[in-house]
């Protein structure tokens, strides 16, 4: 049993075209399993919180195919990540002072025919980049329009129209 799984998975660096197609096929499957695992919120948010983890996943599980770490403790090391990410959000639903830390909040940066230059400040965004979001939420270059513009947590831009 143990040189049938040598045979197919090998060790170290020295691996074959096949055993390196056989990791990544457990390496696909067990990453399927993590982000179920995971929960929809760390793939569909994106949020830097959220892009941690899916990086995170990325580089720990891509050493295992390669044979660069020890394969087992490799995909135990992913899901630690995992368990970590998932219980971080379960704080952040119960805190918000933490949900506030981890996820950020969001910045009016544009109102009232006005940018706010605190908020602009705050964010690191130019006026310019407002105006650029204007221009592909709305196909407009006129901020006659936008009643607000409001940074989100996620890094873009929400573009709201005023009412007719």
């Amino acid at each position: 049993m143990m040189d049938a799984i040598y045979l197919l998975f090998g060790q170290g660096r020295d691996l074959d075209p096949l055993q390196m197609s056989v990791r990544a096929l457990v390496i696909f499957l067990a990453a399927l399993v993590l982000i179920r695992v995971s929960g929809r919120r760390s793939f569909g948010q994106r949020s830097p919180f959220d892009s941690v983890v899916v990086i995170l996943l990325g580089a720990t599980l891509s050493r295992a195919i390669v044979g660069a770490s020890p394969f087992v403790a490799t995909v135990l090391a992913s899901l630690v990540i995992v368990v970590c990410h998932r219980l971080l959000a379960w704080v952040c639903m119960r805190w918000h002072a933490v949900e506030r830390l981890v996820g950020g909040v969001e910045r009016e940066v544009y109102s009232n025919g006005a940018f706010n230059e605190n908020e602009l400040r705050a964010a690191l965004m130019t006026s310019n980049d407002v105006r650029e979001s204007v221009r592909q939420k709305l196909g407009s270059r006129s901020l006659d329009k936008v009643a607000a513009a409001i940074l989100e947590r996620n890094g873009e831009v929400s573009v709201i129209r005023k009412e007719p």
